[in-house]
């Protein structure tokens, strides 16, 4: 293991931090003078951006061939997008909850969860596959687009984020320029610094003894996942819960619709699915995506108990892909055990919390 991998890792860091810092901030004074609501932007602007590396990775994964790097990074980086980055960043502040997200986007992702898990059934996603999720993406950025001009109404900036950004000064000459440069740039840190991030991260993890197939499900989906974790936990310090929450929904629909998409069209051909990522991968992160609505009715909100329940989650997927990987014995009692007794009981759980809550919201 050669210095230069601690190298990588600790310049990715820095570049991360410096990214969202300049990214947010950007993002957050674009949005309040063109009066479009910080929900909008983190579903769009700070989502999309945040995604640049997964785009990048699967994009040139799929023309190289390789397309279980492809599919392993996109399911990879949504079930760690809300199990770890969601479990981390509510550890950091209780994330509240906009209506709009339980009402219109999170069934949106549930949704393309399971639209991009019927294109996969037959083993591969195919160019017509691509152009269908392309097509998608592009209907709902429209979408909200045209919603958020009928929301400017309730658009204000004169709260503690405005003020923490500065939203409530008087614009200066050419400042939405200024604003788009701040977003430009934070985008190439968070990039940069994700690409320093996964090159040591794999290196280390090749050093220790890994198989590919968890590099790519695990070193890489979190690497390149990371921009969207230094992005949502800045958020929420800076009091901006929409942007940290708006910024995971976001990135897990850009991820299965634009860079599945993306990745489907320019391969040459069409991108095979491993029988296992139909068996196990897809069906655990279409069950997170459902795991999101229970949780995030109950409240409105993310609450820390319920974070550190995505966190052991996250921590528990990790180490049955560790185990499968390793040909160790205790694979199948540990997976067994989960889905058996563990995530049953979880589910029970979430269902009557959230029976209680649409007890309490109708009282």
């Amino acid at each position: 293991m050669s210095a230069m991998t601690f190298v990588y890792l600790i310049a990715g860091l820095v570049l991360l931090v410096a990214g969202a810092e300049v990214l947010v901030r950007g993002a957050a004074k674009l949005a309040a003078q063109f009066g479009i609501p910080p929900l909008i932007i983190g579903l769009t602007v700070v989502a999309f951006g945040t995604s640049a590396p997964e785009t990048a990775v699967s994009v040139q994964a799929a023309l190289n061939g390789s397309g279980d790097i492809a599919i392993g990074n996109v399911l990879g980086s949504n079930i760690a997008n809300v199990l770890l980055i969601l479990g981390v960043t509510s550890l950091v502040a209780p994330l509240i909850v906009s209506r709009q997200l339980i009402r219109l986007d999170v069934p949106i992702m549930i949704g393309a969860s399971l639209v991009t898990y019927a294109l996969a059934w037959d083993g591969s996603l195919s160019r017509l596959d691509g152009a269908l999720l392309f097509s998608a993406v592009i209907g709902y950025t429209l979408f909200l687009i045209i919603s958020s001009r009928r929301a400017n109404a309730e658009a204000t900036a004169d709260d503690e984020f405005a003020k923490e950004f500065g939203l409530d000064e008087t614009p200066k000459p050419y400042a939405s320029l200024i604003n788009a440069g701040l977003i430009v740039a934070g985008l190439v840190l968070l990039v940069t610094g994700s690409n320093f991030l996964v090159e040591g991260a794999v290196s280390l993890a090749r050093a220790l003894g890994l198989s590919e197939l968890v590099i790519g499900l695990t070193v890489i989906a979190i690497g390149t996942s990371l921009p969207e974790l230094a992005t949502s936990i800045l958020a929420a310090i800076r009091g901006e819960r929409d942007i940290a929450v708006g910024n995971i929904v976001g990135s897990n629909i850009f991820n299965l619709l634009c860079v599945l998409g993306l990745a489907s069209l320019v391969s040459p051909d069409a991108i095979g699915v491993a029988a296992n990522a139909l068996a196990f991968d897809f069906p655990v992160m279409i069950a997170v995506a459902l795991a999101c609505l229970p949780i995030f009715f109950s409240g409105y909100a993310i609450k820390r108990w319920e974070g550190l329940l995505f966190l052991a989650y996250y921590v528990a997927y990790t180490v049955y892909l560790v185990l499968v990987s390793t040909g160790r014995p205790l694979a199948e009692v540990f997976g067994d055990a989960m889905i058996g007794y563990v995530v049953p009981l979880t589910m029970v759980t979430l269902l009557v919390i959230s029976g209680r809550a649409w007890k309490t919201q109708r009282t």
